[in-house]
């Protein structure tokens, strides 16, 4: 999946879209004290009030938003292991029987008891299925042809799992009593704004369903959940972006050294980020191995780059000489101040490209920051004036 995949997916999740239909929902409660399911209860979404379906349309979509490899991580199903996920989805994709689908789905919960899990708060998974339908033509508003006429249908699961609250304690005015007084709630609140993991079955690339994989989702960025990844989801592993960008910076770092110039660092982003933005028409997000990153080196202005130094290094850092990296993942936001430099008397941040306007210079015995300036610089309202010439 793609970014463009998952938007198109996220964006049917809205009350009243002819696009999307929601068949069943089913909810489970685990205590935390237990970690076994307490509850569970299932029905129609339609039959859920209007409030209700805004609240978990809105919570769907919670799980679906983010970056790639940052909190959506497309996860490739393993092969022959026990209570394996991908056949105990499928089947339950597959099956018209309401009472069948939701014994799949406690399946699949009681992997997330098992192995005496102990959840910090009481949880609730909640599951739905149902299909979104995307038009297999672009039709033009002169076209005769209505774009629902000929869709593709993409039946799917999605798991969404959110913690409880305790209720806060507030003050009230009784309109019927006319007084003032304490309202206390024991009901725990079920936190649906801020989804804690969840996942969407099958993958969905460019319309075609890929029940090879799975979309996991977790509640922070780079803090996937390994032990649901492994023991729920059966899949293989994966590496965020965060782990992504560090095996980068190891790479070049056992190449050039851990010393660079910000001018020729500046190079490397910008040629990364030239070669992402080649990709984005094609919407397929590029990748380095080791002779690319060899290239990127050599072009970015670093001498003596050779390509059994880079290889070895790719076999020494990641145990993989033809690992890729995703070059989505090494560059940081291009268009924002995404990078910090921080002294023990300064904070700056600055975007990728404006790292080529920085040096380390040394003045009078002393080591400095040259932050290069093409207009008047103002500090409380006041305008900077030049206090000495460097030389």
């Amino acid at each position: 999946m793609n970014k463009k995949d998952i938007a198109a997916i996220r964006r049917q999740f809205k009350l009243d879209n002819d696009l999307l239909k929601i068949n069943d929902i089913f909810n489970v409660y685990i205590p935390k004290e237990s970690s076994d399911i307490y509850h569970q209860e299932s029905q129609p979404f339609a039959m859920l009030d209007r409030e209700q379906q805004e609240l978990f349309m809105t919570n769907f979509k919670k799980v679906l938003t983010g970056k790639l490899d940052v909190k959506l991580f497309e996860v490739k199903f393993k092969r022959d292991t026990e209570e394996n996920s991908q056949l105990i989805l499928h089947e339950s994709l597959k099956t018209k029987d309401v009472e069948e689908w939701k014994a799949h789905m406690l399946r699949i919960v009681e992997k997330m008891v098992n192995d005496d899990v102990q959840y910090e708060k009481d949880m609730v998974v909640t599951f739905i299925r149902g299909e979104y339908f995307n038009s297999t033509k672009r039709f033009s508003e002169e076209s005769e042809i209505n774009d629902r006429d000929e869709v593709y249908t993409n039946p799917f699961i999605l798991c969404s799992l959110n913690r409880t609250e305790e209720p806060k304690k507030s003050l009230v005015f009784d309109y019927i009593e006319r007084e003032f007084r304490s309202n206390i709630m024991v009901d725990p609140i079920i936190n649906l704004t801020s989804p804690v993991g969840g996942f969407l079955f099958p993958s969905i690339t460019d319309d075609a369903a890929d029940v090879n994989r799975v979309l996991y989702a977790t509640g922070k960025a780079n803090q996937p959940d390994f032990h649901f990844i492994e023991n729920v989801l059966s899949g293989e592993d994966i590496i965020t972006a965060q782990e992504d960008k560090a095996v980068f910076e190891e790479i070049v770092k056992d190449v050039v050294g851990d010393e660079v110039d910000t001018h020729t660092l500046a190079n490397v982003y910008e040629e990364i980020n030239r070669m992402i933005d080649e990709e984005e028409e094609e919407e397929e997000s590029p990748t380095l191995n080791y002779r690319e990153v060899e290239r990127v080196l050599k072009v970015s202005g670093v001498e003596d780059v050779e390509t059994e130094k880079v290889e070895e290094a790719f076999q020494k850092i990641i145990d993989d000489e033809k690992y890729e990296l995703k070059a989505s993942n090494i560059v940081p936001n291009y268009t924002a101040k995404s990078i910090k430099i921080e002294t023990p008397v300064a904070k700056v941040s600055i975007s990728p490209e404006g790292l080529k306007y920085i040096k380390r210079v040394n003045y009078n015995g002393k080591r400095c920051l040259l932050i290069e300036v093409e207009e008047d610089t103002m500090i409380e309202g006041f305008k900077l004036i030049p206090q000495a010439e460097l030389r």
